[in-house]
């Protein structure tokens, strides 16, 4: 699971006109950490990120949203043009140039990249996924971002089974890509809550992985420069008792 973070990136609408009176300016954030929100946002906005950071808080980094796959978002803009309707099926000519919308334009809603021409070489017309205000007329635009494994909440333990995951490949200096479980013991396995499978213990070493915490290359796991201050920050967070409790739970 992960952190989740929301941060305001502007203002689409006529500020001078139609301020936000919540007074959000660019770079605002709020963060969800697996058990709390953190920060301040406008009550309009909240039903609209609450549905995408959970899909975040669960996916992290691999979720988009459905209209990423939209091909049309990398072809040109069109007019109506019944002649070519022989051609196409339905009648549109293609116009080969980007169109810039006028400020405040109903056509600046929508996402950065699309159907500029010629188009981008890669894929990444709506990849970030944001949020746009329902008070158009300001449009602050808010983008969702995870950014972290979660250490609140319910995910706390499984936190702490990656930072167990960390601490063991550390040790061991490098281990085999599906071979982590190997490094714990029955005891470390079955006796500390989550009980770990193949299953689980890939599922949790990819969310380290993704977060830049593991590498993985040629068959082999190492833990990163940043896995490495992840785990020593995680033991310096820790009460004293769970600060033993971890280093005899994982001493063999």
């Amino acid at each position: 699971m992960f952190k989740v973070k929301a941060t305001v990136l502007g203002f689409l609408g006529n500020m001078a006109l139609y301020p936000c009176h919540m007074q959000h300016k660019p770079g605002d954030e709020v963060i969800f950490d697996g058990g709390s929100f953190h920060g301040r946002l406008c009550p309009d906005v909240w039903p609209l990120i609450v549905p995408k950071v959970h899909a975040l808080h669960v996916a992290g980094p691999r979720y988009v949203e459905p209209h990423f796959y939209y091909p049309y978002f990398y072809t040109s803009v069109s007019v109506s043009d019944p002649a070519q309707k022989v051609n196409d099926g339905l009648g549109f000519r293609s116009v080969l140039k980007t169109i810039v919308p006028p400020q405040y334009n109903m056509a600046t809603l929508m996402p950065s990249d699309a159907f500029i021409w010629p188009p981008r070489d890669k894929r990444v017309v709506a990849k970030d996924i944001t949020v746009i205000c329902p008070d158009t007329r300001s449009a602050m635009v808010v983008k969702l971002e995870a950014f972290d494994v979660s250490d609140g909440g319910y995910d706390i333990p499984y936190f702490r089974r990656q930072m167990a995951i960390l601490h063991k490949i550390l040790r061991k200096g490098k281990v085999k890509a599906g071979k982590i479980m190997e490094e714990f013991t029955r005891k470390q396995i079955e006796g500390i809550y989550p009980v770990l499978s193949p299953i689980e213990t890939e599922a949790l070493a990819e969310e380290l992985e993704l977060m830049g915490y593991l590498k993985m290359s040629n068959g082999i796991v190492n833990v990163t420069k940043k896995g490495e201050k992840k785990l020593v920050d995680f033991k310096a967070s820790l009460p004293a008792k769970d600060s033993k409790a971890f280093e005899q739970n994982y001493k063999s």
